[in-house]
C-alpha cells in the first residue's frame, strides 16, 4: 500500500467534510418537536410548551445571523416559555454588547416569559456573566445563578456554570414550599447525577450534541461535562434531562451529521 498517498488522500477528504460542515451543515437549522411524558408533572400544566435554545456562541456576523434565525423559530413555535441555557457568546469583546442585543431583542415578544442560565463561555475573555446579567436584564429575561423563580406555575431552578462559575443547586431549594413541578436549567449536563431529588426536568446544552457525529450517530469528541449525555431526552437519568445539540460551534466553524437546533418541547403528565 502506499501509505504517503492514503494519508494525503485522507486528509483531503477530511478538510472537505470541515468545508462542508462549515458551508452547509452548521447553517442548516432544524426544529426539533418532541413530547415528553413527565412524572410529577401537573395535569394543570398538560401541553405547556418550552422552547429551549442553547450555545449561541456569538463572535461574529455569521453566528448572529445564525442566532437571528434560532430565535425567529423559537418565536414562531408560540411557545409558553423560552429556555436559555448558557454560551450567550463564544468569549466577551467589546462587539458582545451589540451582538447580544441584535440577536436577543426580539425576545421581548415574550413578554417576560424568558428565563436563562450562563455558560462556561459567558466567563471567558474580557468580561464575566455579570455582563450578561445587565443584558438580560434590559431584555427582560430573567438570568438566574443558583436562584429559584416561581413563574407560570413552575419553579425552575437556574445553576450557574459548572465548569467556569460558582454552581450551587441545593442552597435555592431551601425555600421550596414541595409542591408544583421544579425545572432545572444547567449548562453542562452530567452533573444532573447530583441534583436534589424531586426536581421535574434539567435542561441543557454544553455538548453540541456531538457537533461531528459519524452517521450512525457515534460522536468521537466531547466536551468536559458533557460526555454522558450528549444530546436528546434521557428519561432514565437520575432526574430526567433534556440536553440540545444548539446552535453555535466550539473549535472549528463545522459541524457533521448534527445540525444547529432550536428544541421544542411539550410536557404532558406520565401515569404510569
Amino acid at each position: 500500500m502506499n501509505w504517503r498517498a492514503f494519508l494525503t488522500g485522507g486528509l483531503v477528504v477530511s478538510a472537505g467534510l470541515l468545508v462542508y460542515g462549515a458551508l452547509v451543515e452548521a447553517n442548516r437549522l432544524v426544529v426539533r418537536r418532541r413530547s415528553l411524558r413527565l412524572r410529577g408533572w401537573p395535569d394543570r400544566l398538560d401541553g405547556f410548551r418550552i422552547a429551549l435554545l442553547a450555545d449561541f456562541h456569538l463572535r461574529d456576523a455569521h453566528t448572529v445571523a445564525l442566532g437571528r434565525r434560532a430565535v425567529s423559530a423559537a418565536l414562531d413555535a408560540s411557545p409558553d416559555m423560552v429556555v436559555i441555557a448558557g454560551d450567550f457568546v463564544g468569549y466577551w469583546k467589546p462587539a458582545s454588547v451589540e451582538m447580544l442585543g441584535e440577536v436577543l431583542e426580539p425576545l421581548l415578544a415574550m413578554e417576560g416569559n424568558v428565563v436563562a442560565v450562563p455558560g462556561n463561555h459567558d466567563y471567558y475573555g474580557a468580561g464575566d456573566a455579570d455582563h450578561l446579567e445587565v443584558i438580560c436584564d434590559a431584555l427582560n429575561i430573567r438570568l438566574l445563578r443558583n436562584e429559584l423563580w416561581t413563574h407560570q406555575g413552575v419553579h425552575w431552578l437556574g445553576i450557574d456554570s459548572l465548569n467556569a462559575g460558582d454552581p450551587d443547586p441545593y442552597t435555592p431549594l431551601r425555600s421550596f414550599d414541595g409542591t408544583g413541578p421544579i425545572v432545572a436549567l444547567w449548562h453542562e449536563p452530567d452533573w444532573v447525577e447530583v441534583l436534589p431529588t424531586g426536581v421535574t426536568l434539567q435542561l441543557s446544552g454544553h455538548s453540541h450534541g456531538g457537533q461531528f457525529l459519524a452517521p450512525w450517530g457515534w460522536a468521537p469528541m466531547s466536551t468536559e461535562n458533557g460526555r454522558r449525555y450528549v444530546r436528546g431526552f434521557y428519561p432514565d437519568a437520575p432526574t430526567p434531562v433534556y440536553v440540545t445539540a444548539g446552535i453555535g460551534t466550539t473549535g472549528p466553524p463545522s459541524r457533521l451529521f448534527c445540525p444547529p437546533e432550536v428544541v421544542v418541547l411539550t410536557l404532558h403528565s406520565d401515569l404510569s
